[in-house]
């Protein structure tokens, strides 16, 4: 198991773009993460670039995650990074009780919606973003409004974590990933 094998894995599942680029952003958010606990960086990173590779085959919630965990069982990936990825999605029922499953849920949705409050500044850079704008977007509910922000606190309280601090590790994460992102600005 090594993270070129599973870039090939996700490309292999997920064809669009904005997937992809949603998948190096939670990575990235797991390996700075892993960097902060002194955890094994490639598997956490892994794990973050993995969760949601079946959701473009099986977007429902019948399907995904439970056909990609089936496709990492048979391809030889650890049972902790399968049932931290099936905890990533709430309505699985799976209890996130590793701090690897506590983070991922708690960097996933939060990865997502930075990324939309970046996008939205005229220079589209992760490197002008702070957490209190982060902040503020949260209470505007017309603001990326998809993006589950009960979630969003619930991870945080999961992972026991101040908000801000976390915002700033997820800021931080993303900006080493910003060119692939395309959030280095123009």
């Amino acid at each position: 198991m090594n993270y070129p094998d599973a870039y090939e894995l996700l490309c292999r599942y997920t064809k669009t773009e904005s997937l992809r680029k949603h998948a190096l952003a939670v990575s990235a958010a797991m390996r700075h993460y892993a960097r902060i606990f002194n955890e094994d960086e490639e598997y956490w990173a892994i794990t973050g670039l993995l969760h949601d590779f079946d959701y473009e085959m099986y977007p429902d919630e019948q399907n995904h995650p439970y056909r990609g965990n089936e496709i990492l069982a048979k391809e030889g990936y650890p049972e902790e990074m399968r049932t931290a990825i099936m905890g990533h999605a709430s309505y699985t029922g799976i209890k996130r009780e590793s701090l690897l499953a506590k983070t991922l849920f708690a960097v996933d949705e939060l990865s997502g919606f930075i990324i939309a409050v970046a996008l939205v500044r005229p220079s589209k850079s992760i490197f002008e973003v702070e957490p209190r704008s982060v902040q503020k977007k949260f209470k505007d509910k017309a603001f990326a409004a998809k993006v589950n922000r009960e979630e969003i606190k619930q991870g945080i309280t999961e992972l026991g974590v101040d908000e801000t601090e976390h915002i700033q590790n997820v800021i931080d994460a993303l900006k080493s990933v910003a060119a692939e992102l395309g959030l280095a600005g123009s």
